[in-house]
């Protein structure tokens, strides 16, 4: 009688370190969904331009802090529309405390239009074009956030801040990583006066409280220089303080793997410091650095938000989530126009959405999980 081999799993059988992690994944549902998601954000953050249906500067003092408009099918005569549509706005006066008030305009009836001409910009840096992906004709307008304190467009603004506040972090985190992956692999390899001198430059850098820090940065920025400028300048100050928890993570892994046998192998083979470490050392806990990586994006984001909300990050006439919510500083203003705070929603979707992807690329880091 034959013996039959129990059959192997094909996903696990002779798999790869990455491909072990990605079956692992696929299987965490929460973290498959913050991919999406963040997917689906950073798609809207690369077409801002053509699906906002306004400039960043684009005002109308008439709208000042208008309410979000309803997208409607039904019109008040009882008539369905295939295509969706807003009212107009008229304003008027609160009768107890005289505050101008915006209502719906059922008379005005503004179909949305797909594909529609307004102002003109570089799509991607390829070309200039004035198509949009909706919008309303003349002299409709569609506000699907509101207005803020100056008649802008909110959802336009938020779609267009979106390429700072996501970029930011991501370039960010970049430097930071290759930053502290060589600081600190050189300090873990290498170790002796080399090793003292990196970790107390770290702890100097950590030992700055993070506000005052930041504070102290910008105020080495020049004043009135380009937004190019300013966002490359926030990038490095984000850079420079994010490296160090990396750096530790590394000396730490560094100094534990450097021992091990097949590196003593490498070694007496006359293979070099460099190589060794790009081949052998980092190699052995490269999962982790991605991990780590997408853990410290949330950080970022915060921290830019944080930044530019109390005016030391990007300024005008850029605009990022920071600089939207700085509006809604004011107790009264969040009172009265509520919809100030959406920009804070997305910031909150999208540092969650990270932290739910880094805890499932963590669990499918962990050789021991199951």
């Amino acid at each position: 009688m034959k013996h039959r081999k129990p059959k192997k799993n094909a996903d696990t059988q002779y798999s790869s370190q990455w491909r072990l992690m990605y079956v692992r994944l696929k299987k965490h549902k929460l973290a498959r969904i913050s991919l999406f998601i963040l997917a689906f954000l950073y798609l809207l953050a690369l077409f801002a331009q053509f699906i906002a249906p306004y400039d960043l500067q684009s005002y109308d003092s008439k709208y000042v802090n208008s309410p979000p408009m309803k997208l409607k099918w039904i019109d008040k005569e009882g008539k369905f529309h295939l295509m969706p549509f807003v009212n107009g706005l008229k304003s008027g006066r609160d009768p107890v405390t005289l505050r101008k008030m915006f209502m719906p305009d059922e008379d005005a009836v503004y179909p949305l239009r797909l594909f529609v001409q307004g102002e003109s910009y570089s799509f991607l840096g390829l070309f200039t074009t004035k198509t949009h992906l909706f919008g309303v004709d003349e002299p409709g307008r569609v506000f699907m956030f509101g207005t803020d304190g100056m008649g802008r467009d909110l959802f336009s603004r938020i779609l267009l801040g979106s390429q700072i506040s996501l970029s930011i972090p991501l370039i960010g985190v970049s430097i930071s990583f290759v930053l502290g992956l060589f600081i600190g692999g050189v300090s873990g390899y290498f170790g002796g006066w080399i090793d003292s001198l990196i970790q107390r430059a770290i702890e100097i850098i950590r030992s700055f409280p993070t506000i005052p820090l930041w504070m102290a940065l910008s105020a080495a920025i020049p004043p009135r220089i380009p937004v190019v400028t300013m966002y490359i300048y926030i990038v490095i100050i984000f850079a420079f303080i994010g490296w160090t928890e990396l750096a530790r993570v590394a000396r730490g892994k560094f100094i534990s793997l450097k021992n091990e046998e097949y590196v003593l192998a490498a070694q007496i083979a006359g293979v070099g410091p460099a190589k060794i470490i790009v081949r052998h050392l980092i190699p052995g806990f490269i999962s982790y650095l991605v991990v780590s990586t997408t853990l410290a994006i949330p950080g970022m984001i915060l921290g830019e938000t944080a930044m530019s909300f109390l005016g030391l990050g990007i300024r005008a006439p850029a605009t990022s989530w920071g600089v939207l919510l700085q509006e809604a500083q004011q107790i009264d203003n969040v009172a009265l126009y509520p919809w100030k705070l959406i920009p804070l929603l997305f910031v909150i979707v999208t540092v969650l959405t990270f932290n739910f992807l880094g805890d499932g690329l963590r669990d499918a880091a962990d050789p021991y999980k199951k």
